[in-house]
């Protein structure tokens, strides 16, 4: 699976380590990730691509508007 804005991924080593992002940006190296509650919209993470993996399930833009919707769809996504 390739990454793609909107991707769920888990976090496989830092401070973060087993927490899930969904991603808003990416590059050759990097990904822009977000939580929605440590990591807000406000103040996203850069990670390294070779510190996450990736999973199968994705989250709309309409899910990626607040920080309130992204925790709730993580949480639902999750917990599933």
């Amino acid at each position: 699976m390739e990454i793609s804005k909107g991707l769920i991924v888990k976090s496989i080593a830092g401070k973060d380590v087993g927490k899930f992002f969904v991603v808003f940006d990416y590059d050759d190296k990097e990904v822009v990730i977000s939580d929605g509650k440590k990591r807000p919209i406000e103040h996203m993470k850069k990670k390294n691509k070779k510190h996450i993996s990736l999973t199968t399930k994705r989250l709309n833009e309409r899910s990626m508007e607040t920080n309130r919707e992204i925790r709730k769809a993580l949480n639902e996504l999750i917990r599933a």
